[in-house]
């Protein structure tokens, strides 16, 4: 509940951490989205120094210079520790690769077949996180920083910390942990499909350098060879290791962060040349031929090209796309500006088919493509034999076709060299920027889902140790509501309050059902009486849960009885401050009790809220010979007030 309330503040991470942490006259240099206008300012300093990276680590010292100890929300020990257990792999030695590239791949050391219990998907309902992820760890830290360390200056300045982490691993290429590979799953928090695109970002931006210095290698080793010439396969020698859809990052260009031109400027000059001769163009960016099949126009085989990645995208960037399409109408041209924007990726594969299979038709890209839209029939041709033609489906054979417009303008290109469909280095800036300007309510907001699935995956572990059928039902019914109101994108906050507040009465059942078996001696390691049945007490415990009314077999001389009147007479000493000598004989049951005021003074039970009196008899009203009829008469003496309450019936016959 202390973590909810975070919800409703409105300072930003500066006004809670203070308006001194950072100089006022450079505010400019920590935001990042200002630094492509500070490079092309005018100024004095070398150009060398006016680097993004040099910008934010100045902005970095700043930051800590201006912080001091005494005024740091968080102990250094305390922040160190929470980083440890954020990021394990920056406690490894980064020369040992295998031992790195194993926790990332299990960062919660979990086994594949954990992963397909209910449990382990339960984020699927509630949006949140996997349990082993990065996002679920930096959840359970920001309550516990919040509720142990500090309140929300310290959530702020562990979000700081946490944002120039993401920075440092996007500059040197380190990997995230606790982040599966891959595109950004839209089954969890936007957060986490945040910290999900940054990775893709940094595996894309490793794979580019890895395949650049690859590729210095090939140079210097194709010089040295007779012909001095590179083979057609070379261009995607470096990125033979990796997936087909990153094989484009084998750019041998010397690159800035910020790019969008085609580097190959050799091989760009000698494509025109060769195109000039009238010799055929040269096959390159192939994967691996396509089964047996064959150009339609040659005997040449048919191959797999190298394509780009579609390029990641998290939930809230698809609905921005989405909002740009529909705002181009209706209209005829909103139409076909829509299928162009929608059609890059088409266009891009289509330039690699082109540019792996010279001499190709838009048939053979279809057969490879979209295998349903070539149709295959047997016909009889003039010499009467039966052979197999194919030809495009209708839809393809539509006036205006996307597709074919598409293969017109479509050039001969191997995707190494086209235009990224994935700008790692722009979507990286903006991620990171995008987390350096949530304010902790926005932070809250975030991580709440992974806060109430660690909640109920907590509360689930502690009912199956006591087994409480009304907790497990209770357990079902908060999370297929939590379920509801969380996958809405704008969830009513006052409803998630009270699924929390459900939760914690869910807890409360569950301390109550430990505190009276221990106190019944049902608790693990602890032995009854002798001749005392558990199971009998078991029951009885059950019954106290389930039940608003319990009857106590035997009273006072019977099992529970017998431990209720101890727990009685150990609140009365505890109460009153009794040493436990003045009665060490009292083990016993009702047999051994003492009468009140006697012995040590101290009393079994505390004195009684009320006296209740109730008298009974059966008297002939209203003459001696009428018929006996019961008669009652009830009273309740407190301390403030008293009442009494009468039935009384009389014989009617003959009177």
């Amino acid at each position: 509940m202390e973590f909810f309330k975070l919800c409703s503040r409105k300072e930003s991470t500066e006004e809670i951490l203070g308006k001194n942490s950072v100089e006022e006259e450079g505010k400019e240099n920590t935001d990042i989205t200002q630094a492509l206008s500070k490079l092309t300012e005018p100024t004095s300093v070398p150009i060398p120094k006016l680097s993004v990276s040099n910008m934010v680590h100045s902005a970095r010292k700043r930051i800590r210079r201006h912080r001091r100890l005494d005024q740091s929300p968080l102990n250094n020990d305390v922040l160190n520790s929470i980083l440890l257990y954020l990021f394990p792999d920056a406690a490894l030695d980064k020369s040992d690769t295998s031992e790195a590239k194993a926790t990332q791949s299990n960062p919660g050391g979990k086994h594949n077949q954990d992963k397909d219990t209910e449990d382990y998907n339960l984020f699927n309902l509630l949006k949140s996180a996997p349990s082993d992820s990065l996002t679920y760890r930096l959840a359970l830290c920001i309550c516990l920083v919040n509720f142990y360390h500090g309140g929300v200056r310290a959530v702020a300045h562990l979000w700081q910390e946490f944002v120039l982490e993401m920075r440092y691993r996007w500059e040197n290429n380190c990997l995230i942990y606790g982040l599966a590979a891959g595109s950004p799953d839209l089954r969890c928090c936007l957060l986490h499909q945040k910290l999900q695109m940054l990775n893709c970002c940094i595996e894309h931006k490793k794979a580019r350098d890895e395949s650049r210095k690859e590729g210095g290698r090939d140079k210097k080793e194709t010089t040295s060879c007779e012909n001095g010439l590179l083979g057609p396969d070379s261009g995607r020698a470096g990125g033979s290791g990796g997936s087909p859809g990153k094989s484009w990052d084998s750019w041998s260009d010397s690159e800035d962060e910020f790019y969008e031109c085609l580097s190959d400027t050799e091989e760009m000059k000698e494509a025109p040349a060769e195109g000039a001769k009238g010799a055929k163009s040269k096959p390159d960016g192939r994967l691996q031929p396509h089964g047996k099949l064959t150009l339609l126009n040659s005997d040449e085989p048919l191959y797999i090209p190298i394509t780009q990645e579609p390029a990641p995208m998290t939930e809230d960037l698809l609905e921005e796309q989405s909002e740009v399409l529909a705002k181009l109408g209706t209209s005829a041209e909103g139409a076909h500006l829509r299928a162009r924007m929608q059609s890059a990726c088409l266009l891009s594969d289509m330039e690699s088919f082109k540019a792996a299979n010279p001499g190709c038709t838009l048939e053979d890209f279809v057969r490879w493509y979209s295998p349903r839209d070539y149709v295959e029939e047997e016909v009889t041709d003039e010499t009467g034999q039966t052979v197999v033609r194919g030809n495009l489906s209708a839809r393809m054979q539509i006036p205006g076709n996307m597709w074919v417009e598409a293969w017109e303008t479509a050039k001969a290109t191997p995707a190494r060299r086209q235009k990224r469909l994935f700008d790692d280095t722009k979507e990286a800036e903006r991620v990171l920027h995008y987390l350096a300007v949530q304010k902790a309510a926005d932070l809250t907001r975030h991580l709440l889902p992974c806060a109430l699935h660690a909640a109920v995956l907590k509360v689930k572990e502690e009912e199956s140790v006591e087994d409480i059928p009304s907790v497990r039902k209770a357990i079902q019914q908060v999370t297929s509501h939590a379920s509801k109101l969380l996958r809405h994108p704008n969830p009513d906050y006052k409803k998630l309050e009270e699924t929390i507040n459900q939760l914690m009465v869910v807890e409360t059942i569950i301390a109550r059902a430990r505190s009276l078996k221990a106190k019944f001696g049902l608790g693990k390691g602890e032995k009854g009486d002798k001749g005392v049945d558990p199971d009998d007490l078991e029951k009885f415990v059950g019954s106290l849960l389930e039940e608003p009314e319990v009857a106590v077999i035997g009273a006072g001389r019977g099992p529970a009885g017998s431990i209720i009147h101890k727990l009685f007479v150990s609140a009365q000493r505890a109460a009153l401050l009794a040493p436990l000598e003045d009665d060490p004989g009292r083990v016993g049951g009702s047999d051994d009790r003492k009468p009140m005021g006697g012995g040590s003074g101290v009393p079994d039970f505390p004195p009684p809220a009320g006296r209740e009196i109730l008298l009974r008899t059966c008297v002939p009203r209203p003459a001696p010979y009428s018929k006996a009829l019961p008669q009652r008469l009830f009273c309740v003496l407190m301390r403030e007030e008293f009442r009494l309450a009468g039935a009384f019936s009389s014989d009617t016959s003959f009177f």
